[in-house]
């Protein structure tokens, strides 16, 4: 088996006016870009609301841990109000 190879890399970003530095690997930010995409928000405002939340280990480490239980949740296909379906 041959591993995949993703290297984490130190990105820069804005937080209530504050600027902060994340490592996350590629497949991550990106799926970071796109939940924000999805909810109509910034990136900004997304990595706000999961370091508000967060009560301990570092901002890299939640945001990680958010991506996996948005994807593990099924929200990437949008929730039923999204696809215009209602529930029931």
């Amino acid at each position: 088996m041959t591993a995949m190879k993703s290297p984490v890399v130190k990105r820069s970003i804005v937080i209530a006016g504050h600027k902060t530095s994340v490592s996350l690997e590629d497949a991550f930010w990106d799926s970071l870009k796109e939940i924000a995409a999805a909810r109509d928000a910034t990136l900004s405002d997304v990595v706000a609301g999961i370091d508000g939340a967060r009560s301990q280990g570092n901002l890299s480490s939640a945001i990680r841990l958010y991506v996996l239980d948005h994807f593990r949740n099924g929200e990437a296909g949008g929730t039923r109000r999204e696809k215009g379906q209602r529930g029931g």
